[in-house]
Protein backbone atom coordinates (compact mmCIF):
# COMPACT_ATOMS: atom_id res chain seq x y z
CA UNK A 1 0.00 0.00 0.00
CA UNK A 2 1.08 3.46 -1.16
CA UNK A 3 1.90 6.21 1.33
CA UNK A 4 -1.12 7.78 0.52
CA UNK A 5 -3.48 5.45 0.51
CA UNK A 6 -2.50 4.77 4.08
CA UNK A 7 -3.66 7.90 5.67
CA UNK A 8 -7.14 8.34 2.70
CA UNK A 9 -9.79 8.02 5.35
CA UNK A 10 -13.54 6.03 4.46
CA UNK A 11 -15.31 9.45 4.74
CA UNK A 12 -14.32 13.01 4.00
CA UNK A 13 -15.71 16.38 4.59
CA UNK A 14 -17.24 18.89 2.20
CA UNK A 15 -14.26 21.57 3.33
CA UNK A 16 -11.28 19.10 3.59
CA UNK A 17 -12.59 18.22 -0.23
CA UNK A 18 -12.33 21.72 -1.16
CA UNK A 19 -9.22 21.79 -0.09
CA UNK A 20 -7.96 18.82 -1.62
CA UNK A 21 -9.39 20.63 -4.64
CA UNK A 22 -7.45 23.75 -4.41
CA UNK A 23 -3.44 21.79 -3.93
CA UNK A 24 -1.21 22.14 -6.31
CA UNK A 25 -1.69 20.57 -9.72
CA UNK A 26 -0.85 16.78 -10.02
CA UNK A 27 -2.13 16.62 -6.01
CA UNK A 28 -6.11 16.86 -6.73
CA UNK A 29 -7.77 13.59 -6.08
CA UNK A 30 -10.09 12.64 -8.90
CA UNK A 31 -13.52 13.56 -8.08
CA UNK A 32 -16.64 10.80 -9.16
CA UNK A 33 -20.67 11.58 -8.81
CA UNK A 34 -22.24 8.95 -8.47
CA UNK A 35 -25.87 10.27 -8.07
CA UNK A 36 -28.53 7.43 -8.26
CA UNK A 37 -31.43 6.39 -6.72
CA UNK A 38 -34.05 3.38 -7.03
CA UNK A 39 -36.38 4.34 -9.39
CA UNK A 40 -34.76 7.18 -11.24
CA UNK A 41 -32.34 7.58 -13.90
CA UNK A 42 -32.18 11.50 -14.06
CA UNK A 43 -28.40 11.44 -12.57
CA UNK A 44 -26.62 12.77 -15.79
CA UNK A 45 -29.49 15.85 -15.74
CA UNK A 46 -28.55 16.16 -12.12
CA UNK A 47 -25.00 16.24 -12.70
CA UNK A 48 -25.08 18.69 -15.70
CA UNK A 49 -27.44 20.91 -13.39
CA UNK A 50 -24.68 21.45 -10.99
CA UNK A 51 -21.50 19.05 -9.23
CA UNK A 52 -18.20 19.49 -7.44
CA UNK A 53 -15.82 21.55 -9.81
CA UNK A 54 -14.25 18.99 -11.51
CA UNK A 55 -16.31 15.99 -10.84
CA UNK A 56 -16.52 13.40 -13.20
CA UNK A 57 -20.88 11.68 -13.31
CA UNK A 58 -19.98 7.65 -13.18
CA UNK A 59 -23.55 5.56 -13.37
CA UNK A 60 -23.88 2.75 -11.31
CA UNK A 61 -25.53 0.71 -13.44
CA UNK A 62 -23.20 1.11 -16.52
CA UNK A 63 -19.94 1.02 -14.19
CA UNK A 64 -20.47 -0.16 -10.98
CA UNK A 65 -22.48 -3.72 -11.66
CA UNK A 66 -23.03 -6.03 -14.48
CA UNK A 67 -26.21 -6.16 -16.53
CA UNK A 68 -29.01 -8.20 -14.68
CA UNK A 69 -30.31 -11.19 -15.59
CA UNK A 70 -33.63 -12.03 -13.82
CA UNK A 71 -34.27 -15.05 -12.54
CA UNK A 72 -29.99 -16.06 -12.12
CA UNK A 73 -28.67 -13.54 -10.78
CA UNK A 74 -28.94 -10.37 -7.96
CA UNK A 75 -30.22 -6.94 -8.93
CA UNK A 76 -26.91 -5.30 -9.29
CA UNK A 77 -24.44 -8.03 -10.04
CA UNK A 78 -20.53 -7.36 -9.51
CA UNK A 79 -18.98 -5.53 -12.67
CA UNK A 80 -16.58 -7.70 -14.80
CA UNK A 81 -12.91 -6.61 -14.42
CA UNK A 82 -13.32 -5.48 -17.84
CA UNK A 83 -16.38 -3.09 -17.43
CA UNK A 84 -15.36 -1.99 -14.54
CA UNK A 85 -11.80 -0.73 -15.61
CA UNK A 86 -12.97 0.82 -18.91
CA UNK A 87 -15.65 2.64 -16.53
CA UNK A 88 -13.02 3.90 -14.27
CA UNK A 89 -10.33 4.85 -17.02
CA UNK A 90 -13.02 6.65 -18.84
CA UNK A 91 -13.72 8.69 -15.49
CA UNK A 92 -10.45 9.56 -15.10
CA UNK A 93 -9.16 7.51 -12.65
CA UNK A 94 -5.52 6.86 -12.03
CA UNK A 95 -3.21 4.65 -10.77
CA UNK A 96 -2.25 5.93 -7.23
CA UNK A 97 -3.95 8.99 -7.42
CA UNK A 98 -6.97 9.88 -4.68
CA UNK A 99 -10.13 9.53 -5.36
CA UNK A 100 -13.68 10.76 -3.26
CA UNK A 101 -16.88 9.78 -4.27
CA UNK A 102 -20.18 11.46 -3.49
CA UNK A 103 -23.98 10.78 -4.06
CA UNK A 104 -27.30 12.66 -3.34
CA UNK A 105 -29.03 9.38 -1.48
CA UNK A 106 -26.86 9.07 1.80
CA UNK A 107 -23.83 8.05 0.43
CA UNK A 108 -25.92 4.45 -0.56
CA UNK A 109 -24.30 4.62 -4.14
CA UNK A 110 -21.23 6.67 -3.35
CA UNK A 111 -20.45 3.34 -0.88
CA UNK A 112 -20.43 0.74 -3.71
CA UNK A 113 -17.80 2.68 -5.80
CA UNK A 114 -15.93 3.45 -2.70
CA UNK A 115 -16.09 -0.68 -1.61
CA UNK A 116 -15.79 -1.29 -6.10
CA UNK A 117 -12.22 0.72 -5.69
CA UNK A 118 -10.47 -0.97 -2.42
CA UNK A 119 -11.90 -4.15 -4.00
CA UNK A 120 -9.82 -3.94 -7.00
CA UNK A 121 -6.90 -2.82 -4.92
CA UNK A 122 -7.23 1.27 -5.12
CA UNK A 123 -7.81 2.27 -1.23
CA UNK A 124 -6.74 5.73 -1.59
CA UNK A 125 -10.82 6.57 -2.00
CA UNK A 126 -13.02 8.19 0.74
CA UNK A 127 -16.24 9.07 0.46
CA UNK A 128 -17.82 12.85 0.40
CA UNK A 129 -19.92 12.58 3.83
CA UNK A 130 -23.47 14.06 3.32
CA UNK A 131 -22.82 14.16 -0.64
CA UNK A 132 -23.91 17.00 -2.75
CA UNK A 133 -26.19 18.30 0.08
CA UNK A 134 -23.33 18.96 2.32
CA UNK A 135 -21.58 20.33 -0.43
CA UNK A 136 -24.21 22.47 -1.61
CA UNK A 137 -25.02 23.91 2.38
CA UNK A 138 -21.58 24.60 2.45
CA UNK A 139 -21.40 27.12 0.32
CA UNK A 140 -18.82 25.90 -1.96
CA UNK A 141 -18.17 26.46 -5.79
CA UNK A 142 -20.46 24.70 -7.81
CA UNK A 143 -19.85 23.63 -11.75
CA UNK A 144 -22.50 22.74 -14.33
CA UNK A 145 -22.20 21.58 -17.90
CA UNK A 146 -20.77 18.41 -18.40
CA UNK A 147 -16.84 17.33 -17.87
CA UNK A 148 -14.81 15.49 -20.55
CA UNK A 149 -11.95 14.04 -18.72
CA UNK A 150 -8.39 13.22 -19.68
CA UNK A 151 -8.49 9.24 -19.73
CA UNK A 152 -7.08 7.35 -16.73
CA UNK A 153 -4.59 4.74 -16.06
CA UNK A 154 -5.86 2.48 -13.33
CA UNK A 155 -5.27 -1.33 -13.88
CA UNK A 156 -8.67 -3.33 -12.05
CA UNK A 157 -6.00 -6.05 -9.89
CA UNK A 158 -7.32 -8.97 -8.50
CA UNK A 159 -10.35 -9.02 -5.29
CA UNK A 160 -8.86 -7.64 -2.94
CA UNK A 161 -12.03 -8.15 -0.10
CA UNK A 162 -14.09 -10.73 0.86
CA UNK A 163 -17.19 -11.30 -1.21
CA UNK A 164 -19.62 -14.29 0.10
CA UNK A 165 -22.19 -16.21 -2.25
CA UNK A 166 -25.24 -17.28 -0.98
CA UNK A 167 -24.09 -20.79 0.94
CA UNK A 168 -21.18 -18.48 2.45
CA UNK A 169 -23.81 -16.06 3.73
CA UNK A 170 -25.52 -18.50 5.87
CA UNK A 171 -22.89 -20.06 7.18
CA UNK A 172 -21.92 -16.52 8.59
CA UNK A 173 -26.01 -16.42 9.82
CA UNK A 174 -24.90 -19.47 12.13
CA UNK A 175 -21.48 -19.54 12.98
CA UNK A 176 -21.34 -15.15 13.58
CA UNK A 177 -23.43 -12.42 12.47
CA UNK A 178 -25.29 -12.08 9.04
CA UNK A 179 -25.97 -8.31 9.05
CA UNK A 180 -29.45 -7.53 6.91
CA UNK A 181 -28.98 -3.55 5.87
CA UNK A 182 -32.26 -3.68 3.94
CA UNK A 183 -35.03 -0.86 5.62
CA UNK A 184 -36.44 -3.41 9.27
CA UNK A 185 -39.71 -3.89 7.25
CA UNK A 186 -38.47 -5.62 4.08
CA UNK A 187 -36.46 -7.29 6.36
CA UNK A 188 -39.47 -8.61 8.65
CA UNK A 189 -41.00 -9.63 5.33
CA UNK A 190 -43.42 -6.41 5.36
CA UNK A 191 -44.71 -4.13 2.58
CA UNK A 192 -41.95 -5.66 -0.34
CA UNK A 193 -42.28 -3.83 -3.65
CA UNK A 194 -38.58 -4.87 -4.86
CA UNK A 195 -38.20 -8.33 -4.73
CA UNK A 196 -40.88 -10.87 -5.53
CA UNK A 197 -40.01 -12.93 -2.87
CA UNK A 198 -40.48 -11.39 1.13
CA UNK A 199 -38.62 -12.00 4.34
CA UNK A 200 -35.02 -12.55 5.09
CA UNK A 201 -32.08 -14.84 5.46
CA UNK A 202 -32.77 -16.84 8.50
CA UNK A 203 -30.49 -16.13 11.31
CA UNK A 204 -29.55 -12.78 10.15
CA UNK A 205 -29.83 -9.28 11.81
CA UNK A 206 -31.38 -6.31 10.74
CA UNK A 207 -29.46 -3.19 10.67
CA UNK A 208 -30.90 -0.74 8.29
CA UNK A 209 -28.48 1.33 6.27
CA UNK A 210 -30.32 4.49 6.37
CA UNK A 211 -30.50 4.35 10.00
CA UNK A 212 -26.59 5.11 10.31
CA UNK A 213 -26.86 8.60 8.86
CA UNK A 214 -28.96 11.92 10.35
CA UNK A 215 -31.55 13.89 8.66
CA UNK A 216 -28.62 15.85 6.76
CA UNK A 217 -27.23 11.95 5.36
CA UNK A 218 -23.97 12.53 7.27
CA UNK A 219 -22.99 9.80 9.17
CA UNK A 220 -23.94 9.40 12.89
CA UNK A 221 -21.54 10.39 15.47
CA UNK A 222 -18.85 7.66 16.19
CA UNK A 223 -20.94 6.58 19.53
CA UNK A 224 -23.66 6.00 17.63
CA UNK A 225 -22.82 4.18 15.24
CA UNK A 226 -20.58 1.56 17.69
CA UNK A 227 -23.57 1.38 19.89
CA UNK A 228 -25.48 0.53 16.55
CA UNK A 229 -23.02 -2.22 15.25
CA UNK A 230 -22.77 -3.15 19.13
CA UNK A 231 -26.26 -3.82 19.20
CA UNK A 232 -26.17 -6.35 16.65
CA UNK A 233 -23.07 -8.09 17.96
CA UNK A 234 -21.04 -6.85 15.62
CA UNK A 235 -17.30 -5.96 16.93
CA UNK A 236 -13.93 -5.38 15.76
CA UNK A 237 -12.28 -8.40 15.23
CA UNK A 238 -15.25 -10.07 15.25
CA UNK A 239 -17.12 -12.51 12.19
CA UNK A 240 -19.63 -10.36 10.71
CA UNK A 241 -20.77 -10.46 7.08
CA UNK A 242 -23.39 -8.10 5.51
CA UNK A 243 -26.31 -8.22 2.82
CA UNK A 244 -28.76 -6.31 1.57
CA UNK A 245 -31.25 -6.57 -1.58
CA UNK A 246 -28.74 -5.97 -4.37
CA UNK A 247 -25.57 -6.05 -2.68
CA UNK A 248 -25.62 -2.14 -2.53
CA UNK A 249 -26.60 -0.95 0.91
CA UNK A 250 -24.65 -3.52 2.02
CA UNK A 251 -21.37 -1.56 0.97
CA UNK A 252 -22.86 1.27 2.90
CA UNK A 253 -22.48 -0.74 6.12
CA UNK A 254 -19.03 -1.59 5.11
CA UNK A 255 -18.41 1.77 5.09
CA UNK A 256 -19.62 2.76 8.13
CA UNK A 257 -17.64 0.04 9.62
CA UNK A 258 -14.70 1.05 8.31
CA UNK A 259 -15.41 4.71 9.13
CA UNK A 260 -15.57 3.56 13.13
CA UNK A 261 -12.44 1.08 12.87
CA UNK A 262 -14.78 -2.10 13.20
CA UNK A 263 -13.36 -3.79 10.28
CA UNK A 264 -11.75 -2.40 6.66
CA UNK A 265 -12.72 -5.49 4.94
CA UNK A 266 -16.69 -6.69 6.43
CA UNK A 267 -17.82 -9.70 4.34
CA UNK A 268 -19.93 -9.00 1.72
CA UNK A 269 -22.84 -11.22 -0.11
CA UNK A 270 -22.68 -9.46 -3.05
CA UNK A 271 -25.95 -10.69 -4.78
CA UNK A 272 -27.67 -10.46 -1.76
CA UNK A 273 -31.45 -11.00 -1.16
CA UNK A 274 -31.94 -10.88 -4.92
CA UNK A 275 -29.66 -13.11 -5.55
CA UNK A 276 -30.32 -15.62 -2.82
CA UNK A 277 -34.01 -15.76 -3.69
CA UNK A 278 -33.44 -17.02 -7.17
CA UNK A 279 -32.72 -20.27 -5.77
CA UNK A 280 -36.58 -21.37 -4.38
CA UNK A 281 -34.74 -24.42 -2.01
CA UNK A 282 -33.31 -22.06 -0.10
CA UNK A 283 -34.88 -21.19 3.35
CA UNK A 284 -36.99 -17.77 3.88
CA UNK A 285 -37.53 -16.70 7.36
CA UNK A 286 -40.13 -13.71 8.09
CA UNK A 287 -40.51 -11.63 11.13
CA UNK A 288 -38.15 -9.59 13.61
Amino acid sequence: MTEQAAVHPPLITAHELDQALHAPEGHRPTVLDVRYQLGRADGPEQFRAGHVPGAVYLCLDDVLADPHVPGTTGRHPLPSRDRLQAGLRAAGVRAGAAVVVYDDWHSIAAARAWWLLRHSGHPAVSVLDGGWQAWHDAGLEVETGEVTPEPGDITVAEPALTVLDAEGARRYAQNGTLVDARPANRFRGEDETVDPVAGHIPGAVSLPALELVGEDGRFLPREELLAAFHRRDVHEGGTTAVYCGSGVQACHVALAAAAVGISDDLAVYAGSWSDYITDPSRPVATGA
